[in-house]
């Protein structure tokens, strides 16, 4: 994994071995080569080497692939400086310094550049120290930490101030020379051993004779180790967080804007405090703004590899900001999309509901904005004289299309049920006129259609019902009571033995697909009723007393699964 080979390399550097370091983050950039904290960390390896071409090239990949983060620009200009080019150097850290003004590193590499670009136009001072340009140039720092002779120092603020103060004026190395560890950094610095604290050196001209020290302002600690760095900060980001979670269930917005800000400007390495401020900003009714930072951590997120359960998050938080934005049909396509590719990442309940409910609005809206009654009957009066002329497929699409501009008009389903009967659709025409019951339970129209087409479909017993409860609503209509007279002359033909064997069989069939009818079969006392018609018929006289056996057996005999005779 990358982040692991990352791990080593971090480890690798601040132990001072390099070269092993600058392998682990070619591992790393192979497995996430577009994570520009891989380049900058190889080229600060590089830098230590003095290997300043490769340190330039992995910079400036480094601030190709994010150009907003102000440390490129500091590896930028290190590698500058060290390819002996104070001015770019010096245009780099100015770079990072418009992105960051706050950054200490960037602020001392300014200083740094503009002193030695200041020294190359200028003549070299009488009574230079000759030692003085030793301490020049990015490498100084990572010889110090590399040298375990040496690497404790830099745990020392005065030793820090030290060499901050010979870096800025070279000559001030003459103040320092009776601290012993000068001399130790002097023989680091130069590759050679030191006979002793105060002694002269093995291979170089008497010391200096020294001057007084005078006092300097007190510079800021310099950052010595990327390592430790990055776990400081990591650390102030959590509490950044905590901090504004903590607001965010109090309710206040504003103060957890800012802390998850601060959060984000502290790590980058983290999508949470990106996905948190959406939340808040969704809370505020900024959708423009969660839409943005939603985007923002998916997008790094795929840079860093991040968990797919939190890209997952931030898709959802995007769709719930796109469906709050909606304002017609069609605005909800994009919503459901993004909720799609949450689920692909994730398969979470919550996102699948937002995206169910979020088909379902699309729709209701898509049948709003196409709603016309004017038009619904226009297509309608087409229809019917489709249907006169006995083109009905024809007469279907316009019924169809009645429907889409007005659903609650029950005359069109009772229209298309009668077409959908004529074109021996029988199962569609059923549904549309149960629909045309559903919407007006008084129609008789829905009826006698229902019940023609359960009559068509040899399901005499249903179709009697339905004509029955149509004459409820409408007790004089005369197609009902004609339906009625049908459906009681077919069961009795079946009573009395007038159809043939085939059509029993298939109406028996047909019958025992009724869940009524298995419900009645599978009873054990209408079970033992029945043998007490066959074997008793005193006891199944006392039967047809119950008014509850008797609605079930004249439901047999109307479904032809039992005869009298």
């Amino acid at each position: 994994m990358a982040e692991e080979a990352k791990a080593k390399g971090n480890a690798a550097f601040a132990a001072g071995r390099f070269d092993e370091a600058i392998r682990h983050f070619s591992e790393a950039i192979d497995l996430a080569p577009t994570n520009h904290v891989l380049y900058s960390n190889r080229s600060a390896a590089y830098a230590s080497l003095q290997r300043y071409e490769a340190a330039l090239a992995d910079a400036r990949k480094t601030v190709e692939l994010k150009p907003d983060w102000a440390k490129g620009y500091g590896r930028l200009g290190a590698a500058h400086l060290g390819l002996g080019d104070a001015g770019q150097a010096v245009s780099a850290y100015e770079k990072g310094l418009e992105l960051d003004p706050a950054n200490e590193a960037l602020k001392v590499g300014l200083t740094d550049a503009r002193a030695t670009a200041a020294r190359s136009r200028a003549p070299p001072p009488q009574g230079a120290s000759p030692f003085g340009k030793i301490f020049q140039g990015p490498e100084l720092w990572a010889k110090l930490t590399a040298d375990p002779s040496t690497r404790e120092y830099l745990q020392q603020p005065d030793f820090v101030k030290m060499i901050q103060d010979i870096q800025r004026n070279p000559n001030n190395i003459n103040m320092y020379l009776s601290d012993p560890r000068m001399m130790q950094v002097m023989g680091v610095l130069l590759n050679v051993k030191m006979r002793g604290p105060t002694d002269e050196m093995a291979s170089e001209s008497p010391q200096p004779e020294q001057e007084k020290p005078q006092p300097e302002p007190e510079p800021e600690p310099m950052e010595v180790s990327e390592e430790k760095e990055a776990k400081e900060r990591k650390a102030k980001a959590q509490k950044e967080k905590e901090a504004g979670n903590a607001a965010y269930k109090k309710k206040d917005f504003e103060t957890a804007i800012q802390h998850y800000t601060r959060a984000i400007e502290l790590d980058d390495g983290d999508i949470s405090y990106l996905t948190n401020r959406a939340a808040v900003y969704l809370e505020m009714g900024k959708y423009e703004e969660c839409i943005k930072d939603c985007d923002k951590a998916v997008e790094h997120g795929r840079e860093l590899h991040s968990d797919f359960k939190m890209i997952a998050r931030a898709l959802t938080r995007k769709g719930t900001a796109l469906v709050k934005l909606a304002k017609c049909s069609k605005d909800y396509e994009p919503a459901i999309e993004t909720f799609q590719k949450a689920l692909t990442e994730h398969r979470n309940p919550d996102t699948l509901k937002k995206l169910n409910d979020a088909e379902r609005a699309k729709k209701e809206l898509e049948q709003q904005e196409y709603f016309d009654p004017k038009i619904a009957d226009e297509e309608r009066e087409k229809g019917n004289e489709l249907f006169k002329q006995q083109k009905y497929p024809e007469a279907v699409h316009h019924y169809t299309e009645a429907l889409k501009r007005n659903p609650n008009d029950p005359k069109v389903y009772s229209n298309r049920a009668a077409c959908y009967t004529k074109l021996g659709a029988l199962p569609e025409g059923l549904k549309d006129a149960e629909k045309c019951i559903e919407l007006d339970p008084s129609f008789s129209k829905g009826y006698t259609r229902k019940g023609a087409i359960q009559f068509f479909m040899k399901e005499y017993d249903k179709a009697l019902e339905t004509y029955q409860e149509g004459l409820k609503h409408d007790p004089n209509n005369q197609e009902l009571m004609d339906g009625v007279r049908r459906c009681v002359e077919q069961i009795n033909k079946t009573n009395r033995g007038e159809v043939s064997e085939e059509e029993l069989k298939e109406r028996q069939a047909k019958a025992m697909q009724d869940p009524e009818i298995q419900n009645i079969l599978t009873d054990p006392v209408m079970r033992q009723v029945l043998i007490d018609f066959q074997e008793n018929p005193k006891a199944a006289q006392d039967h047809l007393k119950n008014p509850q056996v008797m609605h079930k057996i004249q439901k047999l005999v109307t479904a032809g699964i039992v005869q009298m005779r």
